[in-house]
């Protein structure tokens, strides 16, 4: 019974994340020089369009593809001249990887992200102007929560859990809906659709006990 316990806890410790790059995703990875950019899919294109719609699937930290795949996405994304973040859909990966410019830390450093998921968002709401590094001259204002608490992987396999708020956490919501399937116009189509309360910080500070 304690040989089986174990293993039960085992299997769920491990549940999600022993899943690897296919063939054929690793081959897009590998594709010419593993030193260069992966080129960013775009949405006016047919087949590409449906590789950034498709839901993305969890990746094992260990995956020995996976430094290339991370290092190919911030080339990508340094490429941009002014992209704050890129997700694994945009480069034809549908799994969950995701890379952040760190607007709330010193020096502003780009890090990378494995099976992120925000596991809490603030009622408090931002609106600011979004654009889509996949979407060529697209831009308008969408409504975020201002602070979400987020859980994630290292290449190590050690999971992380952290409070991020303001621009940063912008564009971690972003990145995150990339991952499942979700493009910036389908979502303000959406909120046009929906009433949002707005709710000043002011408000919000003023009711909680000092």
């Amino acid at each position: 019974m304690r040989n089986f316990t174990f293993l039960l806890l085992l299997l769920i410790g491990f549940h999600g994340f022993s899943q690897k790059f296919s063939k054929e995703e690793k081959a897009l990875i590998l594709a010419d020089d593993v030193k260069t950019a992966l080129p960013i899919y775009q949405t006016d294109n047919e087949e590409q369009h449906r590789v950034l719609l498709a839901q993305s699937e969890e990746i094992s930290p260990k995956d020995k593809t996976l430094p290339i795949l991370i290092e190919r996405m911030r080339l990508a994304l340094a490429g941009t001249g002014g992209g704050v973040g890129i997700a694994a859909p945009q480069v034809g990966i549908n799994r969950r990887v995701v890379l952040v410019q760190r607007f709330d830390k010193t020096g502003l450093p780009v890090e990378y992200f494995i099976n992120p998921t925000i596991v809490w968002r603030s009622e408090l709401l931002n609106k600011g102007p979004e654009g889509d590094l996949s979407i060529e001259n697209f831009r308008d204002a969408f409504y975020r929560s201002y602070a979400i608490r987020l859980e994630y992987y290292d290449l190590e396999n050690k999971k992380h859990d952290e409070m991020v708020e303001g621009f940063t956490a912008v564009i971690f919501q972003h990145e995150i809906d990339h991952l499942s399937g979700i493009l910036i116009p389908d979502k303000l189509e959406k909120e046009k659709n929906e009433s949002y309360k707005k709710l000043e910080f002011f408000k919000k500070s003023s009711s909680t006990s000092r």
